[in-house]
């Protein structure tokens, strides 16, 4: 089954069409950002209008590579977090399937973004119920008949066995990844926070994280790994967001990453992401729901 255009069973395709939350719309203003960013477990409060700059800023990259915008409305049950689209939803042949979030802080975000996905054109394909739990940093598509999903604090068992029923047959299978403990349960880790595809055969991996049969199994499928030093794995180097014909976005700040890509023969755009990436722990791939690639 060839999967619609409209929905894009891969990460490295050209983006021709994402949803996104802007900044001014996710975090509202400084008394919402004062109110909020400690139990969201931020690493220190953004600063709202740099935050707001910074996303233009963003805007702009995708804007420039072509990408048409899909901007998900304010919403009064939606937090902080909210500015990470990637995480309330995924997709599959069918249209987007609405998670069920490990953190506690953000169970209305699936249903939010649901609501604003047919006014995108974007057919809605089902949701993950609790006990279940998904988020979309977890889930990544090795091509549109495979697709990997990390088992972790953020999705369980349950929830994966759930988005394996709503694929049903359109898919050959689901690899599971086992993911490390790493700083707890109150950390932001996804199993996109240790691999980012930017072609069919080049990904930037953090490889002291990496399970082992998860790194022979891109090994074998013939990706070359862009290693991300130690030293910038903090700094999100690991988080590269895909903008097709191996080009790529990523935040600034780790440039010892960034001559890898470019010596891989990748090109390179980044964006100052202090407010809305480094506090908050979510790159672009995190600040975007990718739904059309070419």
């Amino acid at each position: 089954m060839t999967p619609p255009r409209s929905l894009c069973l891969d990460e490295t395709g050209r983006l021709i069409k994402v949803v996104i939350k802007h900044a001014r719309d996710a975090f509202v203003g400084p008394e919402a950002i004062a109110a909020g960013w400690r139990a969201l477990n931020f690493t220190a409060p953004p600063d709202f209008d740099r935050a707001v700059a910074e996303y233009d800023q963003f805007v702009d990259i995708l804007a420039t590579a072509g990408t048409e915008l899909c901007f998900l409305p304010k919403t009064s049950s939606a937090g902080l977090d909210s500015i990470y689209a990637r995480d309330a939803a995924v997709v599959c042949s069918g249209g987007v399937i609405g998670c069920a979030m490990g953190k506690a802080q953000r169970t209305w975000e699936p249903a939010a973004q649901l609501a604003a996905m047919p006014q995108f054109g974007i057919p809605v394909a089902g949701e993950i119920r609790k006990p279940g739990r998904l988020e979309g940093g977890d889930v990544v598509w090795l091509d549109p008949r495979t697709v990997v999903v990390g088992r972790g604090y953020r999705t369980n068992d349950e929830g994966i066995r759930q988005f394996r029923s709503l694929l049903g047959d359109t898919i050959d299978e689901v690899v599971v990844v086992s993911l490390p403990h790493w700083k707890g349960p109150g950390d932001v880790f996804h199993l996109m926070s240790m691999i980012s595809p930017v072609d069919r055969d080049l990904a930037v991996v953090y490889s002291p994280l990496l399970p082992v049969p998860f790194r022979e199994l891109l090994l074998e499928r013939g990706m070359r790994l862009v290693e991300v030093p130690d030293e910038e794995f903090d700094s999100m180097g690991a988080n590269v967001l895909a903008l097709g014909d191996r080009r790529c976005v990523m935040v600034a700040g780790s440039p010892r990453t960034r001559v890898l890509l470019e010596r891989a023969g990748a090109e390179v755009r980044v964006y100052a992401g202090t407010e809305i990436s480094l506090k908050g722990g979510g790159g672009p791939t995190c600040l975007t729901r990718p739904v059309e690639r070419a």
